[in-house]
């Protein structure tokens, strides 16, 4: 059920637990036909960037590489070892961890007396004590804090919520805290986890030792943009062995990217000489792909920078006493993954934010056209039936005319339900009262099933829906309504000019990718008919 968040926000503001507790109030009930087994699922999409990364894993293992999970977070201290007089500048791009103190909360009377306030009832000697004793360990680290709320409420025979309400109000000291930082960091490099975890392989593994991972690296950038996210993945990999070479660098590089489609490489010296690699060993790949040749991207002539190799130092090694050599290969995933989608911003290839172009298939569109109110009782659903059939059988029936739909009981009452037409001079339905709503060359239209639109049938989707489908099910629901108020109900149909106006519900994206893309969406025409219930006993 759509909702209205001003409204929620400003009773949250108000009364934040009051209105967390109606949370149900705000979602309403599933209808009948939004209940399971009813409502079911269709296949999904995948996203583009955690589509590269399962294809680069793949391919990582068709190399004979196994996978390992590295360690995301990172001591200052290891940094410092792994780039030596590098590892400021490193610092200065890494996220610190941050956690809040444990204050030291005292039980003065005044605090107990502010309890007892809002509690509604004195605590009794007992129950300060455990309050205490809670508070205690909360400081030592003994009681957790997503615990404390729970534990204060069992110990005092209270509400979660009042006690957060208590903690809130008496105590401060929680709302005050600020977050102080640790020497613990976010991993920026790939490369900080593989130092750590060499240091305990060498030695009880049989060499080469072969790992890659694809993971997530973290990087303090000052803004985000078209090329730069502050998260991003990596696809590093290392060969542990006595005999390593930049010659396995570049069979690594060819053996992973030759995966992906490209030709051609070419290997060039990285002016960046990072200081976790040894001199003259850290080298760029640049990979030739047939299909950018021409493309209206940066990558027009084919080649793009894709990859980074080299053999770490042994200074760095030596710090970790690692006494093998390590080539490290590393690949941006998103860097891959826009060019496999033919991407220009990072942004929009991995949130759906920031993305500005989307499009819709005609199948996609038409799941977003429904019946807006339809009957919920097996009667009721019977009775709608019968108004398609009475129109299909007796729609050019010149008027006035009526023709009995159906009869029977709904709920404990004998109802007729008819199809009528009073004025004069014209027929019982109007002629567009079995155009069907199909999406054409991304434009939803009504229309009838003739020679004129069999194009439209042919190649365009059509929802089902006709026009006196969505009538007879308002009808329907409008007899059942009346019905159970102890009314007799008359539902009309005339010109449609809108959705609204035959029972039609438009989901509002589609509403916007129409107005957005200038597609067209026409739905008018004479349905011209007259649905009545009678109440009979």
């Amino acid at each position: 059920m759509k909702f209205d968040p001003s409204l929620i926000k400003e009773a949250a503001k108000e009364d934040f637990d009051k209105a967390w507790q109606q949370g149900r109030d705000y979602l309403g009930r599933p209808s009948m036909n939004g209940r399971y087994p009813r409502k079911s699922y269709s296949f999904g999409s995948v996203h583009p960037i955690f589509d590269t990364i399962q294809k680069l894993r793949e391919a990582y293992v068709r190399l004979g590489f196994s996978e390992a999970m590295n360690p995301v977070i990172v001591d200052a201290s290891d940094v410092y070892r792994q780039f030596g007089s590098e590892a400021l500048a490193v610092l200065d791009r890494c996220f610190y961890l941050a956690g809040l103190p444990r204050p030291d909360i005292g039980m003065s009377e005044d605090r107990i007396a502010q309890v007892n306030g809002l509690l509604g009832r004195q605590l009794s000697g007992e129950e300060v004590e455990a309050l205490r004793q809670i508070l205690h360990g909360y400081k030592k680290g003994k009681v957790e804090g997503d615990d404390l709320v729970g534990e204060i409420a069992a110990a005092l025979g209270a509400h979660d919520a009042l006690i957060s309400v208590v903690l809130e109000k008496v105590f401060p000291e929680f709302r005050e805290l600020k977050a102080e930082a640790t020497t613990r960091t976010l991993r920026s490099h790939m490369t900080s986890g593989w130092f750590l975890s060499l240091s305990h392989l060498h030695h009880r593994s049989r060499l080469p030792v072969k790992l890659f991972s694809v993971d997530r690296c973290f990087r303090r950038e000052q803004a985000e943009d078209a090329a730069r996210l502050m998260s991003y993945y990596s696809a590093s990999c290392v060969i542990m062995d006595e005999d390593v070479s930049v010659e396995d660098g570049k069979a690594v590089a060819d053996g992973l990217l030759s995966q992906f489609g490209f030709e051609k490489f070419q290997f060039r010296p990285d002016e960046k000489k990072s200081k976790y690699y040894t001199p003259g060993t850290q080298i760029e790949v640049f990979a030739y792909h047939p299909g950018l040749v021409g493309s209206a991207t940066k990558y027009s002539s084919g080649w793009v920078e894709v990859a980074t190799f080299g053999i770490y130092s042994p200074i760095a090694l030596s710090q970790y006493d690692i006494p093998y050599p390590v080539m490290n290969l590393g690949l941006g995933v998103e860097r891959l993954a826009m060019i496999l989608h033919n991407s220009q911003d990072l942004r929009a290839l991995s949130y759906p934010q920031f993305q500005t172009e989307w499009s819709l298939s005609a199948r996609e569109m038409a799941q977003m056209i429904t019946v807006e109110k339809s009957p919920a009782s097996p009667a009721g659903q019977a009775i709608a039936e019968a108004v398609v059939a009475v129109c299909a059988e007796q729609g050019d029936a010149p008027s006035p005319c009526a023709f009995s739909a159906w009869e029977g009981e709904l709920f404990g009452r004998k109802v007729k339900v008819s199809v009528v037409e009073p004025e004069e001079n014209t027929k019982l339905c109007g002629p567009a009262a079995q155009n069907e709503i199909v999406v054409y060359k991304q434009n939803i239209m009504g229309i009838p099933r003739t020679s004129r639109w069999e194009e439209a049938f042919a190649e365009g989707v059509t929802t089902g829906i006709r026009y006196v489908d969505a009538f007879a099910a308002l009808a329907a629901y409008e007899v059942e309504a009346a019905t159970m108020a102890g009314k007799e109900s008359e539902t009309r149909a005339r010109i449609v000019r809108a959705p609204g106006d035959i029972n039609i519900k438009i989901h509002p994206a589609l509403e916007r990718y129409i107005t957005s893309y200038k597609h067209k969406m026409d739905l008018r025409g004479p349905v011209f008919t007259t649905v009545k219930s009678e109440i009979l006993a």
